[in-house]
């Protein structure tokens, strides 16, 4: 006598087979082992080998050299600035922009525009602002025709001033991206539910909006964050002198003529800045999942 319920289970079971759909993320995942994992288990184990590949602590006590201590403290100061400043900037230009009609002409160009000005970076962006500001740069060439100084500069090639400027070129406009739908997402009954109340509009931002919004606003500046933390090409072609910022560090370790065997140093600061990211990138999860919470009340 056979089971009544052998053809559920065996329906239960053929839901569990691999189905063809999965062959889909196969890429995903090859390309993730290819670009990320095999290189994050690179700089782990090479941390803590010495040239000779034999185990090792002294790649992790260099890490407390002064050099490597001002690299690091500079990196942070320049991505905390840029992050909130960026942050601050982007959020009301969000906002500005959300009033806006859904399908306007003026919205859809400064959404497609900040999405490309984001991505800018690297030599053009050095390459577009030295053209401009550097010395005899466009726009100082023709301040100068106005009787405006705008100096030599050699202020764009510093980290504490012209990286700030360049960097927040696309923080902005990533900023404006990342927050936008955070922004979309505040539902206009709240406000009308907050004025039938009696609440004026600062108390609708303080009680209401502003609680809401939060969490995704500290999420969007922790990822800016990151972005600053980790950009390389652009700090490269503008700063050429010494190593300030980390990511400018661990590019002399490899390709340094004149002390040779500190790949695994620069290693062992690649390891910093994973842990630094991960601890920054694992607090803007849990924001990001309280943020979905209220977005789906």
């Amino acid at each position: 006598m056979s089971d009544p319920a052998t053809p559920a289970r065996r329906r239960a079971l053929g839901g569990l087979r691999p189905s063809g759909a999965l062959m889909g993320v196969v890429p995903f995942f090859a390309y993730t082992a290819v670009f990320l994992l095999v290189p994050t288990l690179v700089v782990v184990i090479g941390a803590f080998l010495d040239p000779d590949n034999r185990p090792t602590l002294g790649n992790i006590t260099a890490l407390g050299q002064p050099a490597f201590v001002k690299a690091l403290t500079q990196s942070l100061i320049l991505s905390g600035v840029t992050a909130v400043v960026g942050a601050v900037i982007g959020a009301v230009l969000a906002y500005a922009v959300s009033t806006g009609a859904s399908d306007g002409l003026l919205k859809r160009f400064v959404t497609s525009l900040c999405g490309v000005l984001a991505q800018f970076g690297g030599v053009a962006l050095a390459f577009a602002f030295i053209a401009s500001f550097g010395f005899g740069g466009l726009l100082t060439t023709w301040a100068g025709a106005f009787g405006l100084d705008l100096g030599s500069g050699i202020w764009l090639y510093e980290w504490d001033k012209g990286l700030m400027l360049v960097y927040l070129y696309f923080q902005i406009p990533l900023m404006l991206i990342v927050f936008l739908p955070a922004v979309e997402g505040l539902r206009p009954q709240w406000r009308e539910a907050s004025e039938t109340l009696g609440g004026t509009t600062w108390t609708y931002w303080r009680r209401v909006a502003g609680p809401v919004l939060w969490p995704p606003f500290v999420g969007a500046t922790l990822l800016l964050f990151t972005n600053a933390f980790s950009a390389y090409a652009t700090a490269a072609a503008l700063v050429s002198q010494g190593s300030p910022l980390v990511p400018l560090a661990i590019g002399g370790t490899l390709s340094s003529e004149v002390i040779l065997g500190q790949e695994n140093v620069g290693k062992s600061m690649a390891l910093a800045m994973v842990v630094v990211v991960a601890i920054v990138m694992t607090i803007y999860t849990r924001l990001d999942k309280r943020a979905s919470v209220w977005m789906q009340r």
